[in-house]
């Protein structure tokens, strides 16, 4: 099978190569490195592709930053949109299959439990925002084209050197300034890399929408601890939660008025004092089985 992977040098990305080096795939690729089979960017080049893919896995994209400036803002659609849209009208022969990776970013919660596929889509930061029209532009070309579309939303995704929240409390538990907020028993979804990779083979013939997530949606606590029991580092202490609240607003108006960033603000204290689950049952009547993010630290701390 011919496969071509956009974001291939990125986390998830290098999951997925992973995943398709078998003899049976035969694998392209498209990005900015040299590596690249296809050296370009997505979200400025107008290219053609002229050889014929079965398997298309969109996983380029931008994330892991709250944007500060207009221009930072839009280029969260100038990669994750705009880049799709040049994508989706290279092709001169068009695929079997097309899977865009999105993230549950687009239903534009902060709080919420077993949220599924069938919840509005109201994300108007620019990062979510951005993946909901790149949803739209590949489910109206998939149609129109008649390619078999799946679209996976991720959480918090988990494996071996991953970038953006994982990092920084990976970080924080191992230089020892990571804490949990009250009893930190707060849920949320998050889901392992090679799981997600795995289901790819098993879903494009069926297409569709789904959340992916581990089954478990473990809480702050039970994942800060399992990383300190790996790294053999003290066990995380946990704060008072309305001292921690009275510090977010200081620290948010002292934002505000003189632009100084502290290491909590209302925000991050909402999103880290907030349950927000998702449901993942339209997968798992398709296939889906995920492993433990909690029982499997060892596999995904490390290679």
């Amino acid at each position: 099978m011919n496969v071509l992977v956009t974001g291939a040098s990125g986390f998830l990305g290098k999951y997925i190569l992973q995943s398709l080096d078998d003899p049976k795939y035969f694998v392209s690729t498209i990005g900015r490195s040299e590596s690249s089979t296809v050296k370009a960017d997505l979200s400025k080049d107008k290219i053609k592709l002229k050889d014929q893919y079965e398997l298309v896995i969109h996983a380029a994209g931008k994330a892991h930053m709250i944007p500060k400036t207009k221009e930072e803002a839009q280029d969260f659609y100038n990669v994750n949109l705009e880049g799709t849209k040049n994508l989706l009208k290279s092709f001169e022969n068009y695929p079997n299959y097309f899977v865009f990776i999105s993230s549950v970013s687009v239903y534009g919660l902060d709080s919420g439990l077993n949220i599924d596929e069938e919840s509005p889509l109201k994300a108007v930061d620019p990062y979510g925002n951005s993946k909901v029209l790149a949803e739209n532009e590949v489910i109206k070309w998939g149609k129109e084209y008649n390619v078999k579309v799946t679209i996976l939303r991720l959480p918090l995704l988990l494996g071996y050197n991953a970038p953006g929240n994982l990092k920084a409390i990976i970080n924080g538990v191992i230089k020892r300034f990571y804490f949990n907020i009250g009893s930190g028993g707060i849920k949320k979804s998050m889901v392992l890399a090679e799981d997600v990779t795995n289901f790819i083979p098993k879903i494009i013939k069926k297409g569709g929408i789904y959340n992916l997530t581990d089954g478990h949606h473990p809480s702050f606590k039970e994942l800060s601890l399992a990383i300190s029991r790996f790294y053999k580092k003290p066990k995380p202490i946990s704060l008072n939660y309305c001292l921690v609240l009275f510090i977010a607003n200081i620290s948010q108006l002292l934002t505000t008025i003189v632009g100084l960033k502290l290491p909590i603000n209302k925000r991050q204290f909402l999103k880290l004092t907030q349950e927000l689950t998702f449901a993942d049952d339209k997968a798992i009547e398709n296939g889906w089985k995920p492993s433990s993010v909690i029982n499997t630290t060892s596999k995904w701390l490390r290679k």
